[in-house]
């Protein structure tokens, strides 16, 4: 039987309790041994769950690290700290999944994709919406050339009254953000993954308070309190890249719409086109006809990457990440490309500030 791939957990909190260590415990040649958050009760209760019966508690990452059976750690603490502890763990010897966005800029994020090439460990960014099936078959289509050249694309994380009231997502120093950081950064990683397009030129920002001292909520997961909403509740981008294509980026987690999707994308090439509405549909021209195929994902297995019918994505993820350590290969989601979804989202934000074009 092969050495069991040691695991640290940084931040036990809603992101690691939700995803990270649900879906390693399905692993079965990884181990969660060690666990380090600031408040030590999530720490221990998480030990008790997901640990082996001898792992540890730490409420200081730095010891945490500091312990050399450790082969990968997952950092899932807020935006704000994913940068230094990601940066420390890989000069520590480990590979390191940090979860989405890698950082709260590029300027951090560049630190962490330098500290990866430096000390030769692999990192990967948590954007779990790769693996589901319906963008699996999209890319697996896009690589097969189905859609020629992918010129112009959509990409949506639109919630029409869904502002999480938990955790620091309203601290704008923290998070950095709001909707545009949290779910659009999803749409963005499946639209530039899809289009395998990662050199932008320049782009155009707006970003709302617009509904943020709203009293008259509905929200989903209970009224927010509007002095903690700091960060924006909508924003919205024009992306041109170096070979002229357009992306138009939408997010929200409060606007007056119908027309709410999450973590999507639509894109149009020189050959076809396709979107996510109600699952996959691919239009083209074919015989003289106009054509719509909408395949039946649920009919069959998975066809880009060796999967198990019925895989939730987030175990996809945590799955192939360890995988891609046993075999020493590349992680499907590559540091550089998230670098490139966090240029964009910081030129968005400085746009929406400055009210000028920002130039990549």
């Amino acid at each position: 039987m092969a050495k069991q791939i040691k695991i640290g957990i940084i931040g036990c909190g809603g992101i690691a309790n939700g995803k990270h260590m649900p879906s390693l415990a399905k692993v079965e040649d990884a181990e969660m041994v060690a666990f380090c958050d600031i408040i030590p009760e999530r720490a221990e209760k998480a030990a008790k769950q997901f640990g082996t019966p001898d792992a540890k508690v730490y409420t200081d990452y730095k010891e945490l690290l500091k312990d050399a059976s450790i082969d990968v750690v997952h950092v899932c603490t807020p935006n704000r700290s994913h940068s230094f502890i990601t940066v420390d763990a890989l000069e520590a010897g480990k590979h390191v999944m940090c979860e989405k966005p890698m950082a709260i800029n590029s300027a951090e994020a560049k630190k962490m994709l330098d500290a990866a090439k430096r000390t030769g460990k692999k990192l990967t960014i948590g954007y779990q919406n790769r693996f589901r099936d319906d963008s699996l078959y999209l890319k697996k289509e896009a690589t097969d050339g189905t859609f020629g050249d992918i010129y112009y694309a959509k990409a949506t994380a639109i919630r029409r009254r869904a502002v999480p009231t938990w955790g620091v997502f309203l601290n704008e120093y923290e998070q950095g953000g709001g909707p545009l950081i949290d779910i659009g950064t999803h749409a963005l990683d499946l639209t530039l993954w899809m289009m395998d397009n990662y050199k932008p030129k320049y782009c155009v920002g707006t970003a709302y308070h617009k509904l943020n001292n709203d009293t008259d909520q509905a929200n989903a997961w209970g009224n927010w309190d509007p002095e903690k909403f700091t960060v924006e509740d909508s924003a919205f981008g024009f992306v041109v890249m170096e070979n002229g294509a357009t992306i138009v980026l939408e997010s929200s987690w409060a606007l007056n719409t119908l027309d709410a999707r999450e973590a999507t994308t639509a894109f149009c090439g020189t050959k076809a086109g396709a979107d996510m509405i109600g699952g996959v549909r691919i239009n083209g021209v074919r015989n003289g006809r106009q054509y719509v195929l909408e395949p039946n994902l649920k009919a069959g297995g998975v066809a880009f990457f060796d999967g198990k019918k019925g895989e939730e994505p987030a175990d996809r993820e945590e799955r192939l990440w360890i995988e891609a350590i046993r075999n020493d290969t590349a992680p499907i989601t590559l540091p550089e490309q998230a670098f490139c979804v966090t240029r964009i989202l910081e030129g968005i934000y400085t746009s929406a500030k400055t009210g000028e074009i920002y130039r990549f």
